[in-house]
């Protein structure tokens, strides 16, 4: 079902900050930024390898974003992997007793179909699935 690692998203409070440090520090640079609207999330693509890392800044306060950070803080915010066919993917889930918190694929960044699962049944981590 799962073919990769597509990306990491990493909650921010300042996108711009954020940037500077991966292509400054650890070399990484960004590619893109994208705003996705229905999400309330600014996002950065800085490709890595194989996969990537996708930073994540609210665009509102009550935001998903700006929830996970101010119950969790700044960091990992969950972990995308690809599957060919998402649809299909999240029937799997669901036949196996996974909650998904989306029964049907949305738009995600990238232009991306995606859909998340409940970290209650996935080890406390976020797990999003991810069709490109």
């Amino acid at each position: 079902m799962v073919t990769k690692v597509d990306h990491i998203g990493i909650a921010v409070k300042d996108l711009n900050k954020a940037i500077k440090f991966y292509e400054e520090v650890l070399g990484i640079k960004c590619v893109d930024t994208e705003v996705v609207e229905e999400q309330k999330v600014k996002t950065a693509f800085l490709p890595i390898g194989d996969t990537e890392i996708e930073l994540l800044e609210s665009t509102e306060k009550d935001g998903p974003i700006a929830k996970h950070i101010e119950k969790r803080g700044e960091g990992v915010q969950h972990i995308a992997y690809r599957v060919e066919n998402i649809e299909e993917a999240i029937e799997k889930m669901k036949e196996k007793g996974i909650r998904m918190i989306d029964e049907k694929p949305r738009y995600g960044a990238g232009g991306a179909k995606i859909a998340f699962a409940h970290p209650k049944d996935t080890y406390g981590v976020l797990i999003e699935l991810c069709e490109k």
